[in-house]
Protein backbone atom coordinates (compact mmCIF):
# COMPACT_ATOMS: atom_id res chain seq x y z
CA UNK A 1 0.00 0.00 0.00
CA UNK A 2 1.65 3.21 -1.18
CA UNK A 3 1.71 6.00 1.42
CA UNK A 4 2.52 9.72 1.31
CA UNK A 5 4.33 11.34 4.23
CA UNK A 6 3.64 15.01 4.88
CA UNK A 7 5.74 17.42 6.95
CA UNK A 8 3.44 20.45 7.31
CA UNK A 9 4.94 23.91 7.56
CA UNK A 10 3.49 27.39 7.27
CA UNK A 11 5.70 28.22 4.24
CA UNK A 12 6.68 24.81 2.87
CA UNK A 13 5.33 21.28 3.03
CA UNK A 14 7.72 18.37 2.67
CA UNK A 15 6.51 15.21 0.97
CA UNK A 16 7.88 11.69 0.97
CA UNK A 17 6.50 8.58 -0.67
CA UNK A 18 6.73 4.89 0.05
CA UNK A 19 7.51 2.15 -2.39
CA UNK A 20 4.43 0.29 -3.69
CA UNK A 21 4.78 -2.37 -0.98
CA UNK A 22 4.69 0.27 1.76
CA UNK A 23 8.05 -0.64 3.27
CA UNK A 24 10.55 2.06 2.27
CA UNK A 25 10.11 5.85 2.34
CA UNK A 26 12.01 8.23 0.07
CA UNK A 27 11.88 12.03 -0.12
CA UNK A 28 9.60 13.17 -2.94
CA UNK A 29 9.51 16.98 -3.07
CA UNK A 30 8.70 20.16 -1.23
CA UNK A 31 5.75 22.34 -2.17
CA UNK A 32 5.24 25.99 -1.33
CA UNK A 33 2.25 26.60 0.93
CA UNK A 34 0.21 29.73 0.34
CA UNK A 35 -3.04 28.58 1.97
CA UNK A 36 -4.55 25.33 3.23
CA UNK A 37 -7.05 24.91 0.41
CA UNK A 38 -4.43 25.21 -2.32
CA UNK A 39 -1.96 23.00 -0.45
CA UNK A 40 -4.58 20.29 0.10
CA UNK A 41 -5.54 20.34 -3.58
CA UNK A 42 -1.87 20.16 -4.63
CA UNK A 43 -1.28 17.19 -2.32
CA UNK A 44 -4.44 15.50 -3.60
CA UNK A 45 -3.19 15.80 -7.19
CA UNK A 46 0.20 14.35 -6.22
CA UNK A 47 -1.41 11.52 -4.25
CA UNK A 48 -3.66 10.64 -7.18
CA UNK A 49 -0.81 10.74 -9.71
CA UNK A 50 1.40 8.55 -7.50
CA UNK A 51 -1.29 5.99 -6.63
CA UNK A 52 -1.22 6.82 -2.93
CA UNK A 53 -3.72 4.97 -0.72
CA UNK A 54 -2.80 6.39 2.70
CA UNK A 55 -1.54 9.69 4.13
CA UNK A 56 0.78 10.15 7.11
CA UNK A 57 0.92 13.67 8.53
CA UNK A 58 3.43 14.84 11.11
CA UNK A 59 1.89 16.15 14.32
CA UNK A 60 4.04 18.56 16.35
CA UNK A 61 3.44 17.41 19.92
CA UNK A 62 4.92 19.23 22.89
CA UNK A 63 7.84 17.64 24.75
CA UNK A 64 5.42 16.26 27.36
CA UNK A 65 3.25 14.71 24.63
CA UNK A 66 0.47 17.28 24.91
CA UNK A 67 -1.06 19.11 21.97
CA UNK A 68 -0.46 22.81 21.68
CA UNK A 69 -1.44 25.42 19.12
CA UNK A 70 0.89 23.98 16.46
CA UNK A 71 -0.78 20.57 16.78
CA UNK A 72 -4.23 22.19 16.63
CA UNK A 73 -3.13 23.93 13.42
CA UNK A 74 -2.03 20.60 11.92
CA UNK A 75 -5.35 19.01 12.94
CA UNK A 76 -7.26 21.70 11.04
CA UNK A 77 -5.12 21.02 7.98
CA UNK A 78 -5.59 17.26 8.44
CA UNK A 79 -9.38 17.60 8.35
CA UNK A 80 -9.19 19.65 5.13
CA UNK A 81 -6.74 17.16 3.61
CA UNK A 82 -8.99 14.20 4.44
CA UNK A 83 -11.99 15.92 2.85
CA UNK A 84 -10.01 16.89 -0.25
CA UNK A 85 -8.23 13.58 -0.86
CA UNK A 86 -10.81 11.17 0.59
CA UNK A 87 -7.85 9.06 1.77
CA UNK A 88 -7.25 7.62 5.24
CA UNK A 89 -4.93 9.85 7.23
CA UNK A 90 -2.73 8.96 10.18
CA UNK A 91 -1.14 11.53 12.47
CA UNK A 92 2.30 10.68 13.82
CA UNK A 93 4.52 12.56 16.27
CA UNK A 94 7.09 14.48 14.28
CA UNK A 95 9.33 15.30 17.24
CA UNK A 96 12.83 16.23 16.10
CA UNK A 97 12.35 15.08 12.50
CA UNK A 98 13.63 18.41 11.15
CA UNK A 99 16.68 18.25 13.41
CA UNK A 100 17.40 14.69 12.27
CA UNK A 101 16.83 15.69 8.63
CA UNK A 102 19.31 18.57 8.92
CA UNK A 103 21.91 16.26 10.43
CA UNK A 104 21.47 13.63 7.70
CA UNK A 105 21.78 16.25 4.98
CA UNK A 106 24.87 17.81 6.57
CA UNK A 107 26.51 14.39 6.74
CA UNK A 108 25.64 13.90 3.05
CA UNK A 109 27.36 17.19 2.24
CA UNK A 110 24.24 19.14 1.26
CA UNK A 111 24.56 22.93 1.60
CA UNK A 112 21.42 23.72 3.59
CA UNK A 113 21.75 27.46 2.95
CA UNK A 114 21.27 26.81 -0.77
CA UNK A 115 18.75 23.95 -0.35
CA UNK A 116 16.63 24.61 2.76
CA UNK A 117 13.61 22.93 1.17
CA UNK A 118 15.41 19.57 1.21
CA UNK A 119 15.04 19.52 5.01
CA UNK A 120 11.24 19.36 4.70
CA UNK A 121 11.22 16.44 2.26
CA UNK A 122 13.72 14.46 4.37
CA UNK A 123 11.71 15.23 7.53
CA UNK A 124 8.65 13.83 5.72
CA UNK A 125 10.70 10.74 4.81
CA UNK A 126 11.69 10.22 8.45
CA UNK A 127 8.14 10.44 9.78
CA UNK A 128 6.76 8.27 6.98
CA UNK A 129 9.43 5.61 7.55
CA UNK A 130 8.54 5.56 11.25
CA UNK A 131 4.87 5.00 10.38
CA UNK A 132 5.76 2.26 7.88
CA UNK A 133 8.02 0.53 10.41
CA UNK A 134 5.28 0.62 13.05
CA UNK A 135 2.83 -0.96 10.65
CA UNK A 136 5.26 -3.79 9.85
CA UNK A 137 5.98 -4.40 13.54
CA UNK A 138 2.32 -4.33 14.60
CA UNK A 139 1.09 -7.75 15.64
CA UNK A 140 -1.19 -9.27 13.03
CA UNK A 141 -4.28 -11.17 14.08
CA UNK A 142 -3.49 -14.87 14.03
CA UNK A 143 -6.53 -16.55 12.56
CA UNK A 144 -4.81 -19.92 12.16
CA UNK A 145 -4.12 -20.44 15.88
CA UNK A 146 -7.49 -22.03 16.69
CA UNK A 147 -7.37 -24.16 13.56
CA UNK A 148 -3.86 -25.41 14.40
CA UNK A 149 -4.95 -26.27 17.95
CA UNK A 150 -8.00 -28.13 16.64
CA UNK A 151 -5.81 -30.09 14.21
CA UNK A 152 -3.47 -31.11 17.02
CA UNK A 153 -6.41 -32.36 19.06
CA UNK A 154 -7.69 -34.42 16.12
CA UNK A 155 -4.39 -36.29 15.69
Amino acid sequence: MRALGIDFGERRIGLAISDPAGRLAVPLRTIERHDDRGAARHIARIASAEGVERLVLGEPLNVDGSRGEAAARVHRFARRLERTTELPLELIDEALTSVEAEERLRIAGVDLRKNPERIDAVAAQILLQEALDRKVQAPKPDTDTDTDTDRKRET
